[in-house]
């Protein structure tokens, strides 16, 4: 069982800057998949940004440009870095990593833009 801990949300003024972290409690180094996922109030779960073990990434089409998904496999941590944020960046933010056999899932962390 890999255990994953989001931090890094908060409050933040549209046009801010906020750095997500996603520690794991195993090695990511052999993890085939690790994104990002965010859910607003009475809307689905959506892909925000992902990474692929080559370092390949797919970064959804509303945050392309603004955010940018790295991974430390040293440390075990996946980032989400997020720039100039917009209200409507507001969500629950979700870590997702990806073994041959398991997936795990984060408890989130809460991300608000003020406008």
């Amino acid at each position: 069982q890999v255990q994953l801990v989001e931090s890094g949300g908060g409050l933040v003024q549209a046009g801010g800057s906020l750095r997500l972290s996603c520690a794991a409690s195993a090695s990511i180094f052999s993890a085939n998949y690790m994104g990002w996922y965010r859910q607003a109030p009475g809307k689905q779960r959506e892909l925000v940004a992902a990474i692929t073990t080559g370092g390949n990434t797919n970064v959804a089409d509303s945050v392309k440009g603004r955010f940018t998904i790295s991974r430390d496999s040293a440390k075990n941590t996946v980032y989400l870095q997020m720039n100039n944020l917009k209200p409507e960046d507001t969500a629950v933010y979700y870590c997702n990593v990806r073994y041959s056999l398991y997936n795990y899932w984060g408890q989130g962390t809460q991300v608000t833009v003020s406008s």
